[in-house]
């Protein structure tokens, strides 16, 4: 005859001490997961458009095409009345050299980028020019939009 060792109340012989029959899952719950990932992506596909935009103006339009660029550029802009605004801020006509001479990074070499709406006039986009070439800045680009096919 054997004896047995596990004691009558216990159901299915040995156990761990402190070590419950259905432990914890380790996995994630990707269901939710993905929900939350796909909602997120929604938001950003909508709200990365309007972070990089700045300042509206209505751009001309040329067959030039778009430019690679690494980095936030030094940017004028010029809206539809004649307003200046240097890197998203406004910006008097007076104050714009010394402006210009404190956003230098790289040194005069940076290229700094000119928008002007296609309903300002000719001479203010040339004023503004011509004040960033006085603050030093030896490359200067008109920006534009890409005609529509």
């Amino acid at each position: 005859m054997g004896a047995s060792l596990s004691t009558p109340g216990r159901k299915g012989g040995r156990r761990r001490r402190g070590v419950p029959r259905y432990g914890a899952m380790a996995e994630i719950n990707m269901t939710p997961f993905i929900d939350v990932m796909l909602v997120l992506l929604i938001i950003f596909m909508v709200a990365a458009p309007l972070l990089a935009t700045g300042v509206a103006v209505d751009l001309p339009q040329t067959k030039a095409g778009p430019l690679n660029i690494d980095q936030k550029p030094v940017s004028i802009a010029i809206d539809d009345k004649g307003q200046i605004f240097l890197m998203d801020q406004p910006v008097e006509v007076g104050e714009l050299l010394d402006r210009l001479k404190d956003t230098v990074k790289q040194g005069f070499d940076e290229r700094i980028y000119v928008r002007g709406s296609k309903a300002v006039n000719y001479g203010r986009i040339a004023e503004v020019m011509s004040l960033v070439i006085s603050a030093g800045y030896k490359k200067v680009a008109l920006v534009t939009e890409q005609e529509k096919k």
